[in-house]
C-alpha cells in the first residue's frame, strides 16, 4: 500500500530516486514525469548522462516577490549549454514565454540558443533570439544526432543587455511564482 501526503498543492507518494542522480526525491506526479523525460533524453534520444543538468534555478526578487525557477533539465553539448527543457502540465502555449526568458539568461556568458517546453505528451522546441516556435510534437524534442546539427548552427551570443535581462528576469518572476490553491505563495523546500 502507497501512502500519500499532501505537500502544498502536491500528492507525495514517498521518496523516488533520480535518475541522473540518485538523489532521494518527493515522489509527486510531476516528478515522475520529470523522470521519464530524463530517462527518454538517454534512452531513447542517444544523449549521456553527463550531458543533462537537472534542477539548475535561477532565482530573482521584485515587489519583494523572491522565485525560485527550476529549469528541469539543461543539456551541454561539447561544453556549451544548448538547450534547456522545462515540464509542465497543461498549455505549452502558456510557458513559452518563461522557457524563452529561462535560456536567455541561465548562462552568464550567453543566451543559451535552443528551449523545449512539454507537457509530457506534447512539446515545442523554441528559438531563443526571436522566441520563433521551430517544432512542435514530442518528436520535436531533439535527439542527439539533431543536437550536433543545432550545436552547428546556433549562435552562442552574450545576453548582456541589463535592460533585456530585467526583462527576462522580471517574466521568470512572474510566470514562475506558484500560488496554491490556498490562495497563497507556496513555501519553498
Amino acid at each position: 500500500m502507497v501512502k500519500r501526503t499532501v505537500s502544498g498543492h502536491h500528492i507525495v507518494y514517498g521518496v523516488l530516486q533520480d535518475y541522473l542522480t540518485g538523489e532521494e526525491l518527493p515522489d509527486t506526479d510531476d516528478e515522475r514525469t520529470r523522470q521519464w523525460l530524463a530517462r527518454m533524453l538517454v534512452e531513447e534520444k542517444g544523449y549521456s548522462r553527463d550531458e543533462l543538468e537537472p534542477r539548475l534555478c535561477i532565482e530573482t526578487t521584485f515587489n519583494h516577490i523572491f522565485v525560485r525557477s527550476i529549469i528541469d533539465l539543461t543539456v551541454r553539448i561539447e561544453g556549451r549549454h544548448l538547450f534547456i527543457l522545462r515540464y509542465g502540465p497543461g498549455s505549452l502555449v502558456t510557458r513559452e514565454k518563461s522557457v524563452i526568458a529561462a535560456a536567455r539568461v541561465l548562462d552568464p556568458d550567453y543566451r543559451i540558443p535552443y528551449g523545449v517546453i512539454t507537457n509530457g505528451r506534447d512539446a515545442e522546441l523554441l528559438e531563443t533570439a526571436r522566441g520563433k516556435v521551430l517544432a512542435r510534437g514530442m518528436e520535436a524534442i531533439p535527439d542527439r544526432r539533431q543536437a550536433e546539427k543545432l550545436l552547428q548552427e546556433a549562435r552562442f551570443e552574450p545576453y548582456d543587455d541589463p535592460g533585456q535581462r530585467e526583462k527576462a528576469l522580471r517574466v521568470l518572476n512572474t510566470f514562475d511564482l506558484e500560488i496554491c490553491c490556498r490562495g497563497d505563495s507556496c513555501k519553498l523546500p
